[in-house]
């Protein structure tokens, strides 16, 4: 069943967990480690241009682009829609998948790929909410992107905008910052249900948590989902797997070092 808005802003799948398995679209294929999925493949190929990427970039782009061809409602003309959903990049490192995904789905030309990092550049190393079509969100120092996510959600619930959801990726390392446990505890105390976060778990963080990520947001008093990062699926259904009574979260796992 094709999902419609009043807004108009199409939907990139399903916006509730599937009864059965859902079939991926044409051409999209999983990635293997160090690689990125088919239709994105060759934007990031750009965006490196000889240069060696580490896990913090290929540990995100399965999960970056589930978000964007599947999940998340917004296009590249719906971007300043008050109803479109908002997704915060607060694991801002991972910035260059990030890029080629939004190249790969028409938010930024191609050819800003070509001089990513340069003096000139629009796409530095970090996004920049106000150089970028697309991005809610200017990022540096890690731990911030859940509070604002937070934020950004309370505000669409003062506004009565109850539609648009507000998805936030985070690292695993992140976690250890004392804002994001400030973050987890206030969203679940306020019962945030526009709210996802998005945990990409490749096993570095410093400190960890008994019982994984997801115990730290279940604790909480949020759902969540703990699957394998790069079956788009697993992520697919996990991402739609929220209650709509309370903010939900989706650990992604990964092989340690990826």
């Amino acid at each position: 069943m094709t999902t419609t808005t009043a807004t108009g802003i199409p939907p990139a799948g399903t916006r509730s967990a599937p009864p059965g398995i859902v079939p991926a679209p044409p051409g999209i294929v999983p990635a293997l480690p160090g690689s990125a999925p088919a239709p994105v493949a060759a934007a990031l190929e750009r965006v490196r241009a000889g240069r060696e990427f580490g896990a913090n970039v290929y540990s995100t782009v399965d999960v970056l682009w589930v978000l964007y061809d599947r999940i998340l409602r917004i296009t590249p003309d719906t971007t300043d829609d008050p109803d479109r959903d908002r997704f915060l990049l607060s694991k801002g490192h991972a910035v260059a998948g990030y890029y080629a995904v939004l190249a790969a789905k028409g938010f930024i030309p191609d050819a800003w790929l070509d001089d990513q990092g340069g003096p000139g550049s629009r796409l530095g190393d970090h996004p920049d909410r106000t150089l970028v079509p697309g991005v809610e969100i200017g990022s540096g120092s890690l731990g911030h992107g859940l509070g604002l996510g937070v934020g950004t959600a309370l505000g669409l619930r003062a506004q009565g905008r109850l539609t648009p959801r507000v998805y936030v990726l985070l690292g695993d390392a992140e976690l250890d910052e004392g804002s994001n446990h400030e973050a987890i505890a206030y969203a679940g105390a306020t019962g945030l249900p526009n709210l996802t976060a998005v945990v990409v778990d490749n096993h570095s963080a410093t400190h960890g948590w008994p019982g994984g990520p997801a115990a730290r947001f279940t604790v909480n008093g949020w759902s969540a989902a703990t699957v394998d990062g790069r079956d788009h699926e697993a992520l697919h259904h996990a991402l739609t797997g929220h209650d709509n009574h309370r903010p939900h979260v989706v650990v992604a796992v990964v092989d340690s070092g990826e």
